[in-house]
């Protein structure tokens, strides 16, 4: 395989923190400046040379395909009034070669849970997760493509690790370090401040292998009676099997209202508004 070809995006969350604007639009298209969270993850992946985008939705999550579709209206209102680059530029939101599956979950029990629903459209081959919560600012290399390239070479299960100081780490998997840099012994999920690890978050970009399909199946509820991905991540590192890498990319936790107010500012100052 000279490449992972499909990502997960789970999408389904309610995003409680953010009603009631999020009654009826999904947080996921919260917008950055002038592009919602889930183009800048779906670009991410692109450009990490995946083609197919496989979205778990949930009740209310329509509006995320549609921003995906072609809309014939808005493309002919936008040509009439001499728009057409913004035309452009909206149908062609992503490449044509990248084909799009929507899988509903039918109740939220979890990432784990989330990540189980896709495991048909995804098979027997491993994968990228990228959750849209996790905004990363694009760079010329994307958290995608350096976690992809890293599997290509070891075969091993990705995390990308991002340096947490004081409470803010309970919030977060946190691993636990191997003997060797970027090895990943355990990873636990949204530890006490007096028990975590390390300082060491696994933030929401992920390489996985489909064995990990039948560790989420066989799994018993974790961290808030739910189907946890971050314990199914840990019984893969006890067997070695979990690697770990950190780059220069400023990431904001737009699950949060801070963060997502964080990031508007960092993009705003980038694009100088």
């Amino acid at each position: 395989m000279d490449r992972i070809r499909k990502a997960v995006l789970p999408v389904a969350g309610f995003g409680t923190r953010f009603l009631p604007a999020t009654k009826a639009m999904p947080k996921e298209l919260l917008p950055i400046i002038n592009k919602p969270l889930i183009q800048y993850a779906a670009e991410e992946a692109v450009a990490a040379g995946i083609d197919t985008l496989i979205f778990i939705t949930g009740r209310n999550k329509r509006s995320i395909e549609d921003h995906f579709d072609y809309n014939h209206d808005l493309d002919a209102h936008l040509r009439s009034k001499n728009l057409g680059s913004t035309a452009d530029e909206i149908k062609n939101i992503l490449p044509k070669h990248v084909d799009f599956l929507f899988v509903r979950q039918q109740e939220q029990l979890g990432l784990g849970h989330a990540i189980l629903c896709a495991e048909k459209a995804v098979g027997n081959e491993p994968f990228a997760v990228l959750l849209a919560d996790d905004f990363i600012p694009p760079l010329e290399k994307g958290v995608t493509t350096l976690l992809c390239e890293a599997f290509l070479k070891t075969q091993k299960t990705q995390l990308y690790a991002e340096y947490i100081d004081g409470i803010q780490i309970t919030k977060y998997g946190v691993i636990q370090p191997g003997k060797e840099k970027g090895h990943v012994a355990g990873l636990v999920e949204k530890p006490s401040q007096k028990v975590a690890p390390s300082n060491w978050a696994s933030l929401g970009r992920y390489v996985l292998t489909p064995n990990i399909f039948d560790i989420l199946r066989q799994q018993p509820n974790g961290c808030n009676g739910e189907i946890q991905l971050a314990d199914a991540i840990h019984t893969l590192a006890l067997q070695n099997e979990v690697r770990s890498l950190t780059s220069n990319h400023k990431p904001f936790d737009c699950g949060s209202v801070e963060g997502y107010i964080d990031a508007i500012r960092h993009m705003a100052n980038r694009m100088g508004y």
